[in-house]
Protein backbone atom coordinates (compact mmCIF):
# COMPACT_ATOMS: atom_id res chain seq x y z
CA UNK A 1 0.00 0.00 0.00
CA UNK A 2 1.32 3.42 -0.97
CA UNK A 3 0.11 6.57 0.78
CA UNK A 4 0.13 9.50 -1.62
CA UNK A 5 0.58 13.04 -0.36
CA UNK A 6 -2.23 15.52 -0.95
CA UNK A 7 -1.81 18.38 -3.36
CA UNK A 8 -0.47 21.49 -1.67
CA UNK A 9 1.76 24.46 -2.23
CA UNK A 10 4.68 22.94 -0.29
CA UNK A 11 7.35 20.80 -1.90
CA UNK A 12 5.86 17.43 -2.70
CA UNK A 13 7.87 14.23 -2.54
CA UNK A 14 6.14 11.29 -4.22
CA UNK A 15 6.96 7.82 -2.99
CA UNK A 16 8.28 7.08 -6.47
CA UNK A 17 8.64 9.20 -9.60
CA UNK A 18 9.38 7.60 -12.98
CA UNK A 19 9.70 10.97 -14.68
CA UNK A 20 13.43 11.61 -14.16
CA UNK A 21 14.46 8.19 -15.45
CA UNK A 22 12.01 8.24 -18.36
CA UNK A 23 13.42 11.55 -19.55
CA UNK A 24 16.80 9.92 -20.16
CA UNK A 25 15.52 7.78 -23.04
CA UNK A 26 12.07 9.08 -23.98
CA UNK A 27 12.80 10.51 -27.43
CA UNK A 28 15.00 7.66 -28.64
CA UNK A 29 12.52 5.07 -27.42
CA UNK A 30 9.65 6.80 -29.22
CA UNK A 31 11.66 6.60 -32.43
CA UNK A 32 12.17 2.88 -31.95
CA UNK A 33 8.48 2.35 -31.12
CA UNK A 34 7.59 4.08 -34.40
CA UNK A 35 9.89 1.64 -36.20
CA UNK A 36 8.26 -1.26 -34.36
CA UNK A 37 4.83 -0.09 -35.48
CA UNK A 38 6.07 -0.10 -39.05
CA UNK A 39 7.62 -3.56 -38.75
CA UNK A 40 4.78 -5.25 -36.89
CA UNK A 41 7.24 -7.47 -34.96
CA UNK A 42 5.28 -7.12 -31.74
CA UNK A 43 6.14 -10.61 -30.46
CA UNK A 44 9.58 -12.23 -30.73
CA UNK A 45 11.02 -9.18 -32.48
CA UNK A 46 14.80 -8.76 -32.78
CA UNK A 47 14.92 -6.52 -29.70
CA UNK A 48 13.90 -9.45 -27.49
CA UNK A 49 17.00 -11.48 -28.31
CA UNK A 50 19.16 -8.33 -28.19
CA UNK A 51 17.96 -7.53 -24.68
CA UNK A 52 18.34 -11.13 -23.54
CA UNK A 53 21.96 -11.14 -24.61
CA UNK A 54 22.64 -7.75 -23.02
CA UNK A 55 21.02 -8.64 -19.71
CA UNK A 56 22.80 -12.00 -19.51
CA UNK A 57 26.09 -10.13 -19.89
CA UNK A 58 25.07 -7.61 -17.25
CA UNK A 59 24.16 -10.27 -14.70
CA UNK A 60 27.06 -12.54 -15.57
CA UNK A 61 24.88 -15.51 -16.50
CA UNK A 62 25.15 -17.79 -19.50
CA UNK A 63 21.59 -17.26 -20.75
CA UNK A 64 18.64 -14.95 -20.31
CA UNK A 65 15.08 -15.77 -21.34
CA UNK A 66 12.73 -12.79 -21.58
CA UNK A 67 9.33 -13.36 -20.02
CA UNK A 68 6.10 -11.52 -19.34
CA UNK A 69 6.66 -11.05 -15.61
CA UNK A 70 8.82 -11.94 -12.66
CA UNK A 71 6.15 -14.41 -11.55
CA UNK A 72 6.43 -16.20 -14.90
CA UNK A 73 10.19 -16.37 -14.42
CA UNK A 74 9.84 -17.91 -10.95
CA UNK A 75 7.19 -20.41 -11.97
CA UNK A 76 8.98 -21.53 -15.13
CA UNK A 77 12.30 -21.79 -13.30
CA UNK A 78 10.75 -24.27 -10.88
CA UNK A 79 9.05 -26.25 -13.64
CA UNK A 80 12.09 -26.36 -15.90
CA UNK A 81 14.25 -27.18 -12.88
CA UNK A 82 12.25 -30.37 -12.40
CA UNK A 83 9.81 -29.59 -9.60
CA UNK A 84 7.27 -32.41 -9.37
CA UNK A 85 3.72 -32.01 -8.11
CA UNK A 86 3.60 -32.17 -4.33
CA UNK A 87 7.31 -31.51 -3.81
CA UNK A 88 8.27 -28.83 -1.33
CA UNK A 89 9.99 -25.49 -1.82
CA UNK A 90 11.35 -23.59 1.19
CA UNK A 91 10.37 -19.91 0.98
CA UNK A 92 10.94 -16.94 3.30
CA UNK A 93 8.10 -15.62 5.42
CA UNK A 94 8.94 -12.03 4.40
CA UNK A 95 8.20 -11.62 0.71
CA UNK A 96 5.59 -10.57 -1.83
CA UNK A 97 2.85 -13.10 -2.57
CA UNK A 98 4.32 -13.90 -6.01
CA UNK A 99 7.00 -16.06 -4.36
CA UNK A 100 4.29 -18.32 -2.92
CA UNK A 101 2.22 -18.14 -6.12
CA UNK A 102 5.11 -19.40 -8.21
CA UNK A 103 5.47 -22.50 -6.04
CA UNK A 104 1.79 -23.39 -5.93
CA UNK A 105 1.22 -22.65 -9.62
CA UNK A 106 4.12 -24.97 -10.45
CA UNK A 107 2.45 -27.71 -8.43
CA UNK A 108 4.70 -27.44 -5.39
CA UNK A 109 4.08 -26.85 -1.71
CA UNK A 110 5.56 -23.73 -0.08
CA UNK A 111 7.23 -24.51 3.23
CA UNK A 112 7.81 -21.27 5.11
CA UNK A 113 10.90 -20.35 7.12
CA UNK A 114 11.69 -17.16 9.00
CA UNK A 115 14.09 -14.44 7.91
CA UNK A 116 17.11 -12.91 9.66
CA UNK A 117 17.13 -9.56 11.43
CA UNK A 118 20.31 -8.40 9.70
CA UNK A 119 19.14 -8.71 6.09
CA UNK A 120 15.40 -9.65 6.20
CA UNK A 121 16.24 -12.56 3.91
CA UNK A 122 15.81 -16.31 4.32
CA UNK A 123 17.56 -17.51 7.48
CA UNK A 124 19.90 -20.38 6.52
CA UNK A 125 19.40 -22.11 9.87
CA UNK A 126 15.63 -21.86 9.62
CA UNK A 127 15.77 -23.06 6.01
CA UNK A 128 17.80 -26.10 7.06
CA UNK A 129 15.23 -26.91 9.75
CA UNK A 130 12.42 -26.67 7.17
CA UNK A 131 13.93 -29.19 4.75
CA UNK A 132 12.28 -32.61 4.52
CA UNK A 133 12.67 -35.62 2.22
CA UNK A 134 10.10 -33.93 -0.06
CA UNK A 135 12.10 -30.69 -0.48
CA UNK A 136 13.27 -29.93 -4.02
CA UNK A 137 14.37 -26.29 -3.85
CA UNK A 138 15.24 -23.40 -1.59
CA UNK A 139 13.76 -20.16 -2.94
CA UNK A 140 15.54 -17.23 -1.24
CA UNK A 141 14.26 -13.73 -1.94
CA UNK A 142 16.71 -10.84 -2.25
CA UNK A 143 14.32 -8.57 -0.39
CA UNK A 144 14.35 -4.78 -0.88
CA UNK A 145 17.46 -5.11 -3.09
CA UNK A 146 19.58 -6.86 -0.42
CA UNK A 147 20.98 -10.25 -1.43
CA UNK A 148 20.30 -13.21 0.81
CA UNK A 149 23.25 -15.03 2.35
CA UNK A 150 23.72 -17.39 -0.58
CA UNK A 151 27.09 -18.56 0.69
CA UNK A 152 25.42 -20.07 3.76
CA UNK A 153 22.33 -21.18 1.85
CA UNK A 154 24.48 -22.97 -0.72
CA UNK A 155 26.09 -24.96 2.07
CA UNK A 156 22.64 -25.92 3.33
CA UNK A 157 21.46 -26.87 -0.15
CA UNK A 158 24.55 -28.97 -0.83
CA UNK A 159 24.27 -30.76 2.50
CA UNK A 160 20.67 -31.75 1.76
CA UNK A 161 21.02 -32.25 -2.04
CA UNK A 162 18.44 -29.63 -2.97
CA UNK A 163 18.64 -26.83 -5.53
CA UNK A 164 18.42 -23.06 -5.21
CA UNK A 165 16.26 -20.79 -7.35
CA UNK A 166 16.85 -17.09 -6.65
CA UNK A 167 14.00 -14.62 -6.46
CA UNK A 168 16.06 -11.63 -7.60
CA UNK A 169 13.04 -9.57 -8.66
CA UNK A 170 14.15 -6.64 -6.48
CA UNK A 171 17.91 -7.02 -6.80
CA UNK A 172 19.18 -6.05 -10.26
CA UNK A 173 22.96 -5.63 -9.85
CA UNK A 174 23.17 -6.52 -6.14
CA UNK A 175 26.23 -8.38 -4.88
CA UNK A 176 27.26 -10.23 -1.74
CA UNK A 177 30.45 -12.08 -0.84
CA UNK A 178 31.78 -11.62 -4.36
CA UNK A 179 28.72 -13.09 -6.12
CA UNK A 180 26.13 -11.22 -8.16
CA UNK A 181 22.38 -11.69 -7.84
CA UNK A 182 21.30 -14.25 -10.41
CA UNK A 183 24.55 -16.21 -10.64
CA UNK A 184 24.42 -18.63 -7.70
CA UNK A 185 21.29 -20.74 -8.05
CA UNK A 186 20.29 -23.10 -10.84
CA UNK A 187 18.25 -20.15 -12.14
CA UNK A 188 17.09 -16.73 -11.04
CA UNK A 189 14.04 -14.61 -11.70
CA UNK A 190 14.03 -10.87 -12.30
CA UNK A 191 11.04 -8.57 -12.52
CA UNK A 192 10.93 -5.48 -14.72
CA UNK A 193 7.72 -4.07 -13.29
CA UNK A 194 7.93 -0.30 -13.95
CA UNK A 195 8.92 0.68 -10.39
CA UNK A 196 11.73 -1.89 -10.18
CA UNK A 197 15.37 -0.75 -10.36
CA UNK A 198 15.29 -1.75 -14.01
CA UNK A 199 11.69 -1.29 -15.07
CA UNK A 200 9.85 -1.71 -18.34
CA UNK A 201 6.84 0.35 -19.44
CA UNK A 202 4.49 -2.42 -18.37
CA UNK A 203 4.82 -5.92 -16.99
CA UNK A 204 7.96 -7.83 -17.95
CA UNK A 205 10.49 -10.22 -16.47
CA UNK A 206 13.36 -12.56 -17.24
CA UNK A 207 14.96 -15.80 -16.15
CA UNK A 208 18.74 -16.09 -16.09
CA UNK A 209 20.73 -19.30 -15.84
CA UNK A 210 23.99 -20.86 -16.89
CA UNK A 211 22.21 -24.16 -17.63
CA UNK A 212 21.47 -23.97 -21.33
CA UNK A 213 19.19 -27.01 -21.25
CA UNK A 214 17.05 -25.34 -18.59
CA UNK A 215 17.02 -22.11 -20.64
CA UNK A 216 15.82 -24.00 -23.72
CA UNK A 217 13.04 -25.60 -21.71
CA UNK A 218 11.90 -22.18 -20.49
CA UNK A 219 11.99 -20.82 -24.04
CA UNK A 220 9.60 -23.61 -24.98
CA UNK A 221 7.37 -23.22 -21.93
CA UNK A 222 6.98 -19.45 -22.47
CA UNK A 223 5.34 -20.06 -25.85
CA UNK A 224 2.87 -22.93 -25.54
CA UNK A 225 5.53 -25.60 -25.13
CA UNK A 226 6.71 -25.22 -28.71
CA UNK A 227 10.21 -26.22 -29.78
CA UNK A 228 9.30 -25.04 -33.24
CA UNK A 229 6.05 -23.60 -34.56
CA UNK A 230 3.09 -25.94 -34.08
CA UNK A 231 5.29 -28.68 -32.57
CA UNK A 232 4.33 -28.91 -28.90
CA UNK A 233 6.72 -31.07 -26.90
CA UNK A 234 5.52 -29.63 -23.58
CA UNK A 235 2.35 -28.18 -22.11
CA UNK A 236 3.24 -24.52 -22.01
CA UNK A 237 2.08 -20.99 -21.34
CA UNK A 238 1.80 -17.57 -22.92
CA UNK A 239 4.65 -15.87 -21.08
CA UNK A 240 6.66 -14.05 -23.74
CA UNK A 241 8.48 -10.77 -23.29
CA UNK A 242 6.78 -8.30 -25.66
CA UNK A 243 9.05 -6.59 -28.15
CA UNK A 244 8.02 -3.13 -27.00
CA UNK A 245 9.09 -3.98 -23.44
CA UNK A 246 12.41 -5.32 -24.72
CA UNK A 247 12.95 -2.03 -26.55
CA UNK A 248 12.30 -0.04 -23.38
CA UNK A 249 14.64 -2.26 -21.36
CA UNK A 250 17.39 -1.94 -23.95
CA UNK A 251 17.19 1.83 -23.63
CA UNK A 252 17.23 1.72 -19.83
CA UNK A 253 19.86 -0.95 -19.16
CA UNK A 254 22.87 1.31 -19.93
CA UNK A 255 21.62 3.71 -17.24
CA UNK A 256 21.16 1.08 -14.54
CA UNK A 257 24.55 1.40 -12.86
CA UNK A 258 24.19 5.17 -12.64
CA UNK A 259 20.69 4.82 -11.18
CA UNK A 260 22.01 2.29 -8.67
CA UNK A 261 24.71 4.73 -7.59
CA UNK A 262 22.01 7.36 -7.05
CA UNK A 263 19.97 4.93 -4.95
CA UNK A 264 22.99 4.12 -2.82
CA UNK A 265 23.70 7.80 -2.23
CA UNK A 266 20.11 8.43 -1.14
CA UNK A 267 20.17 5.42 1.18
CA UNK A 268 23.47 6.57 2.70
CA UNK A 269 21.99 10.02 3.35
CA UNK A 270 18.94 8.55 5.08
CA UNK A 271 21.14 6.31 7.21
CA UNK A 272 23.37 9.19 8.27
CA UNK A 273 20.56 11.66 8.97
CA UNK A 274 18.05 9.34 10.61
CA UNK A 275 20.40 7.46 12.94
CA UNK A 276 19.11 7.70 16.49
CA UNK A 277 15.83 9.38 15.51
CA UNK A 278 12.89 8.23 17.63
CA UNK A 279 12.42 4.49 17.70
CA UNK A 280 13.45 4.09 14.06
CA UNK A 281 15.23 0.86 13.23
CA UNK A 282 17.23 1.53 10.06
CA UNK A 283 18.25 -1.06 7.45
CA UNK A 284 21.37 -3.07 8.21
CA UNK A 285 23.93 -3.91 5.52
CA UNK A 286 25.77 -7.15 6.37
CA UNK A 287 29.54 -7.30 5.79
CA UNK A 288 30.44 -8.12 2.21
CA UNK A 289 27.07 -6.99 0.87
CA UNK A 290 26.35 -4.37 -1.79
CA UNK A 291 22.56 -3.85 -1.88
CA UNK A 292 20.92 -1.91 -4.68
CA UNK A 293 18.22 -0.34 -2.48
CA UNK A 294 15.05 -1.17 -4.35
CA UNK A 295 13.41 0.06 -1.15
CA UNK A 296 14.63 1.89 1.93
CA UNK A 297 12.58 0.34 4.72
CA UNK A 298 12.59 1.68 8.26
CA UNK A 299 10.82 0.09 11.21
CA UNK A 300 8.83 1.92 13.88
CA UNK A 301 6.14 1.01 16.40
CA UNK A 302 3.39 2.86 14.49
CA UNK A 303 4.23 3.02 10.78
CA UNK A 304 0.65 3.91 9.85
CA UNK A 305 0.76 7.06 11.99
CA UNK A 306 4.11 8.06 10.52
CA UNK A 307 2.77 7.47 7.00
CA UNK A 308 -0.25 9.72 7.62
CA UNK A 309 1.95 12.42 9.16
CA UNK A 310 4.27 12.35 6.14
CA UNK A 311 1.36 12.48 3.70
CA UNK A 312 -0.04 15.55 5.44
CA UNK A 313 3.31 17.22 4.76
CA UNK A 314 3.45 16.23 1.11
CA UNK A 315 5.69 13.18 1.50
CA UNK A 316 4.66 9.82 0.09
CA UNK A 317 5.53 6.46 1.62
CA UNK A 318 4.78 2.77 1.18
CA UNK A 319 3.86 -0.26 3.29
CA UNK A 320 5.64 -3.39 2.01
CA UNK A 321 4.20 -5.98 2.91
CA UNK A 322 1.80 -5.49 5.84
CA UNK A 323 0.24 -8.95 5.48
CA UNK A 324 2.76 -11.80 5.28
CA UNK A 325 1.63 -14.32 2.66
CA UNK A 326 1.51 -17.16 5.17
CA UNK A 327 -1.16 -15.24 7.13
CA UNK A 328 -3.19 -14.22 4.07
CA UNK A 329 -6.57 -15.69 3.20
CA UNK A 330 -5.10 -17.02 -0.04
CA UNK A 331 -2.73 -19.33 1.85
CA UNK A 332 -4.88 -20.22 4.85
CA UNK A 333 -4.68 -23.83 3.64
CA UNK A 334 -1.02 -23.92 4.65
CA UNK A 335 -2.29 -23.70 8.24
CA UNK A 336 0.29 -21.31 9.68
CA UNK A 337 -0.71 -19.30 12.74
CA UNK A 338 0.32 -15.83 13.94
CA UNK A 339 3.61 -16.03 15.79
CA UNK A 340 5.02 -18.84 13.67
CA UNK A 341 7.68 -16.57 12.15
CA UNK A 342 8.34 -13.75 14.61
CA UNK A 343 11.02 -11.82 12.68
CA UNK A 344 9.00 -11.63 9.47
CA UNK A 345 5.78 -10.83 11.30
CA UNK A 346 7.39 -8.02 13.29
CA UNK A 347 8.76 -6.62 10.03
CA UNK A 348 5.30 -6.69 8.46
CA UNK A 349 3.84 -4.76 11.41
CA UNK A 350 6.60 -2.17 11.72
CA UNK A 351 7.88 -1.52 8.18
CA UNK A 352 7.54 1.75 6.28
CA UNK A 353 9.28 2.48 2.98
CA UNK A 354 10.58 6.02 2.47
CA UNK A 355 10.78 7.73 -0.94
CA UNK A 356 13.77 6.59 -2.96
CA UNK A 357 14.18 6.96 -6.72
CA UNK A 358 16.85 8.13 -9.18
CA UNK A 359 16.43 11.81 -9.89
CA UNK A 360 15.27 12.61 -6.37
CA UNK A 361 16.44 16.13 -5.62
CA UNK A 362 18.42 17.26 -2.60
CA UNK A 363 15.46 19.42 -1.58
CA UNK A 364 13.12 16.43 -1.73
CA UNK A 365 15.52 14.33 0.29
CA UNK A 366 15.86 17.03 2.93
CA UNK A 367 12.06 17.37 3.07
CA UNK A 368 11.68 13.66 3.85
CA UNK A 369 14.32 13.75 6.57
CA UNK A 370 12.84 16.91 8.12
CA UNK A 371 9.32 15.44 8.12
CA UNK A 372 10.45 12.18 9.74
CA UNK A 373 12.42 14.03 12.42
CA UNK A 374 9.49 16.35 13.08
CA UNK A 375 7.16 13.39 13.62
CA UNK A 376 9.35 12.11 16.45
CA UNK A 377 10.46 15.41 17.96
CA UNK A 378 7.65 17.82 17.19
CA UNK A 379 7.90 21.08 15.20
Amino acid sequence: MTIAPPASSRLRVPFYDLGPTSAAFRDSLLEDVAGLLDSGAFTNGPAVREFEEAFARYVGAGSCVGLASGLDALRLALLAGGLERGEEVVVPAATFAATFEAVTQAGGVPVVADVREDDYCLDPDAAADAISPRTRFLLPVHLYGQMADLRALTRVASRHAVGIVEDACQAHGAERDGSAAGTVGVAAAFSFYPAKNLGAIGDAGALVTSNEELAETVRSLREHGQGRKYHHALEGYTARLDTIQALALLHKLPHLDGWTAARRAIAAHYTAELAGVGDLHLPVVPPGSEPVWHLYVVRTADPAALAVFLAERGVGSGRHYPEPPHLSEAYARLDYRPGAFPVAEALSREALSLPLFPGMTEAQLDAVVHAVKTFFSGP
